[in-house]
C-alpha cells in the first residue's frame, strides 16, 4: 500500500467489489468556496468534507486550523461513510493540501488504509457529477497517535535536536513578508523545504526516488527525527505526505506558524539562516 493512488488506479478500484470511499476535501485560502465548487461537479459517489469546519477545530490560540475534537472528526467521518475496514481516497482540486490534510487526520487517527489521488481532480479523466450522494454511516472510530504530533514545546526541542522542515514559502520562512500570522520569519533551527517543490508541474507529487533526493539534500537520513510544519498546519501534512511517499516518517507540527506565532515569548529567526 502506497499513500498515492493514481486516477487509472482509483478507476479501476472504483468499478470493483470493494471500492474506496471518497472525500473530497476541495479547500484554498482565499479561494472560492469548496462545497460550491464540489456541488459544480464531483467524482462519482464523493462525500464533501469541510476543511475548516471538519478537518480543523475552531481557530483561536492553537493556531487557524488546530486539530479537530476527535469525538467531532470521528462523527464526521462516519457521516460520511468512513468504516474502519473500507479504503479511503481524498482528493482536492488544487496541490492536495487539503486532500493531504485528510489523508494524516485520518492515519493519525488509526485508519489503516488511506491514499491521495495524485494530481487532485485536475489528474482525473473519469466522468464527474452533481448527485449528491447518501452513503451509509460508517463504523470509524478514532484512535489517536498512529503517526507522530508535534506541539509548540516538541517542535522547538526537534529543531534542537532533529529536523524540523519548514514548509511555507521561502519568502515567509525569511520574513520578508507575513500576510496572514502576527509575525514574520521562522523557529529558530528549522530549515525551509517549500511544499510546492514536492510536485511536479502538473501538481502531482515528484517520483518517490527524486523526494528522498531532494530530503536528502536538506539533511534527512533514515536514522533522522524530522517534524514538519507550515502557516497552519496544511501545508505541512502535504510535506508528510511527501516524506511518507520517499520512506521517511515525520511527525505534524499541527498548530504551526499560526500558534507559535501568537505567543510573544517564543522566539523569531529571521533571514535564510535556520538560526
Amino acid at each position: 500500500m502506497t499513500a498515492i493512488i493514481t486516477a487509472a488506479e482509483l478507476a479501476c478500484e472504483s468499478a470493483g467489489p470493494r471500492p474506496p470511499v471518497l472525500l473530497d476535501a476541495r479547500w484554498q485560502l482565499g479561494g472560492p468556496p469548496g462545497r460550491a465548487q464540489y456541488e459544480a461537479g464531483h467524482l462519482p459517489g464523493a462525500v464533501y468534507v469541510d476543511l475548516d469546519q471538519e478537518l480543523a477545530g475552531p481557530p483561536g490560540a492553537a493556531g487557524r486550523h488546530p486539530l479537530p475534537e476527535v469525538a467531532a472528526f470521528g462523527a464526521a467521518m462516519r457521516r460520511a461513510g468512513v468504516s474502519q475496514d473500507r479504503p479511503v481516497v481524498g482528493y482536492d482540486g488544487g496541490q492536495s493540501w487539503a486532500a493531504a490534510r485528510a489523508w494524516w487526520l485520518l492515519r493519525w487517527a488509526g485508519h489503516p488504509d488511506v491514499r491521495v489521488l495524485d494530481g487532485g481532480l485536475a489528474g482525473w479523466t473519469g466522468p464527474v457529477t452533481t448527485e449528491i450522494p447518501t452513503p451509509e454511516e460508517g463504523d470509524f472510530i478514532p484512535a489517536p497517535g498512529a503517526l507522530g504530533l508535534l506541539d509548540a514545546d516538541g517542535a522547538a526541542a526537534l529543531a534542537r535536536e532533529g529536523l524540523l522542515l519548514d514548509a511555507r514559502a521561502a519568502e515567509r520562512y525569511r520574513g520578508d513578508v507575513e500576510p496572514i500570522d502576527r509575525v514574520g520569519g521562522h523557529i529558530p533551527g528549522a530549515l525551509s523545504a517549500p511544499t510546492t517543490e514536492n510536485v511536479a508541474e502538473n501538481g502531482g507529487f515528484l517520483p518517490a526516488k527524486d523526494l528522498a533526493a531532494r530530503f536528502a539534500a536538506l539533511g534527512v537520513t533514515g536514522d533522522s527525527k524530522v517534524g514538519v510544519y507550515c502557516g497552519s498546519g496544511v501545508s505541512a501534512a502535504h510535506e508528510v505526505l511527501a516524506l511518507e511517499i520517499a520512506g521517511i516518517p515525520a511527525a505534524l507540527y499541527a498548530g504551526s506558524w499560526s500558534e507559535w506565532s501568537t505567543d510573544a515569548s517564543r522566539p523569531v529567526a529571521k533571514g535564510p539562516d535556520p538560526q
